[in-house]
């Protein structure tokens, strides 16, 4: 019986500091820029085990240093409910399970796929799956949408060892992120789903038109809003829209 005991005390300090330790890492980096993600040292960790050379190009930069012309394009590509839900598309979750491959996939927001590459691990699981929903919650409560988009643009994976827009700018287009074009943000964007397979430095026939859809999703929905006037005014609009 004291055995029992233990274990349950254990589990519930060890759940405790789970959750304290989870929402103050939350906290931190609210105000905080992301040095490292997980899929960083993963993919480093690869390289050294495969003889690669090591390569991982990433430099924080703020979300008003980056072309505006990015977060639309990563709106329009990965997540255009990104504004109206709270971190999780339910329409979306319910076709990727309406699939007869019942394998975790797709129906991830830019909410989920932050709180994956800030915290957490890319192999999929249902431990990891709940984790990233746990993840998603907090950086919900705790972050404005604007600061969920600006560490996504600067932590997601943009290309062979390139982890956000400043890196993929310099590597891939020779300038800084903020002087990014709209044809070059759109060609980020065609990479997101897979970019290692896809190169915006060396773009397919398929990223092209994939590209050329963006670019038509990005003059319907017009223009990120980054500032909280900018917010406003977009939640009055869509609100008259609907």
């Amino acid at each position: 019986m004291k055995f029992l005991h233990n274990i349950k005390v254990f589990t519930m300090w060890l759940i405790i500091f789970f959750i304290t330790s989870s929402t103050l890492s939350v906290l931190l980096f609210k105000y905080v820029p992301v040095p490292l993600s997980p899929l960083m040292l993963i993919r480093c960790y690869q390289q050294v085990k495969n003889g690669q050379q090591l390569k991982l190009k990433h430099e924080w930069v703020p979300i008003d240093s980056i072309s505006p012309d990015l977060p639309l394009a990563v709106w329009s590509s990965e997540d255009q409910n990104f504004l109206k839900h709270n971190g999780f598309d339910i329409d979306a979750i319910k076709q990727a399970m309406s699939e007869r491959d019942r394998r975790i996939r797709g129906g991830s927001t830019i909410s989920q796929q932050t709180a994956k590459n800030v915290f957490l691990w890319p192999t999929s699981s249902w431990t990891r799956k709940c984790l990233e929903a746990y993840f998603t919650i907090l950086i919900e409560i705790i972050w404005d949408k604007q600061r969920i988009m600006e560490v996504y643009l600067n932590t997601i994976e943009m290309g062979d060892g390139i982890y956000g827009a400043e890196a993929v700018a310099v590597e891939h287009f020779g300038i800084h992120a903020t002087h990014l074009t709209r044809n070059q943000c759109a060609l980020i964007a065609a990479t997101l789903p897979n970019p290692i397979k896809f190169d915006s430095s060396n773009p397919s026939s398929y990223m092209y038109k994939r590209q050329s859809w963006i670019i038509k999703q990005m003059k319907w929905l017009g223009s990120f809003p980054v500032t909280k006037e900018q917010m406003t005014e977009w939640e009055e609009k869509n609100k008259e829209s609907e």
